[in-house]
């Protein structure tokens, strides 16, 4: 299995209908390696299937019609150690293609030069992917909601996630914006971002699908009270677009030792209580 790089790993087009779009990849070979890339470069239709948004590259949908548009000019080839390859391909649009998303992937799989190796074994093939989002003008609608924007109050494993929900009910692709931000109550610092944490980042929300994007947080102190601030920005919806929460970290062990400690206290307590009833009674 040899190991290369496809760039960019996502390309956002807008395309008309009846244009001939033509653009590239660029298939790399890393400089460490020992010998040639002999490479393949398919088409494959990109879709989501569930709200976590599972892949698949198998089933054409109405929103992976492109399959069909697209061709690859030089679909095999060979790129030596150190070296770069610029794989181009064509998209020809149907004057009667249909307005809004659609989507498809350029898979990029290294091969064996050894002709009798052709039935090379799925476990030696090093593959990667381009996706193509591609925007077909016309009637595109621009339709959706930020359903929950969710931030755990207590969390005892060290491991807080915070989570959105957002359905796209339009016919084209959109991009969610989801900032966290993470403060000490106590002390007012800073603790998430911390370095080069990224505090921002963006989803995709495919037509006609509902995205759980989750979060999680691996970096925050075991131990403290702290507010969390979490901002999405989808489409100029302001209903859920906004949450602020406290949120205690308490592990597990420090909550069973606080019991414990307690506990015995109020053992203690009851206990001289006790003692001390018992000495009123000898007198």
């Amino acid at each position: 299995m040899q190991a290369f790089s496809v760039m960019p790993m996502s390309k956002d087009i807008n395309l008309q209908p009846g244009e001939i779009y033509r653009d590239s990849i660029r298939v790399s070979n890393p400089a460490n390696a020992t010998e040639d890339l002999h490479y393949s470069v398919g088409v494959s239709p990109y879709s989501i299937v569930d709200d976590s948004y599972t892949v698949d590259f198998v089933t054409t949908t109405n929103w992976s019609q492109i399959v069909d548009w697209l061709e690859i000019e030089e679909p095999t080839g060979t790129v030596p150690p150190n070296g770069t390859k610029e794989v181009f391909y064509t998209i020809n649009v149907p004057n009667d293609a249909p307005s809004g998303g659609q989507y498809a992937m350029l898979e990029v799989r290294s091969v064996s030069d050894n002709p009798e190796n052709s039935g090379i074994a799925v476990n030696n093939i090093f593959e990667l992917a381009s996706i193509i989002y591609a925007r077909v003008a016309g009637e595109t609608r621009h339709e959706g909601e930020i359903l929950s924007n969710s931030i755990p109050g207590f969390v005892t494993n060290g491991q807080p996630s915070v989570s959105a929900t957002i359905i796209n009910t339009g016919n084209v692709h959109e991009s969610a914006n989801i900032t966290i931000t993470i403060k000490n109550i106590f002390t007012g610092e800073i603790v998430f971002p911390v370095g080069e944490e990224e505090n921002s980042f963006n989803e995709i929300i495919m037509p006609e699908s509902t995205r759980f994007a989750t979060r999680q947080l691996n970096s925050l102190p075991a131990l403290g009270f702290f507010e969390v601030v979490q901002d999405v920005s989808y489409l100029n919806n302001t209903e859920n677009a906004h949450n602020t929460k406290v949120m205690i970290m308490c592990p597990l062990w420090f909550l069973a030792l606080s019991i414990l400690t307690l506990g015995t206290l109020i053992g203690g307590v009851i206990g001289a209580i006790h003692r001390h009833r018992k000495k009123r009674m000898v007198f």
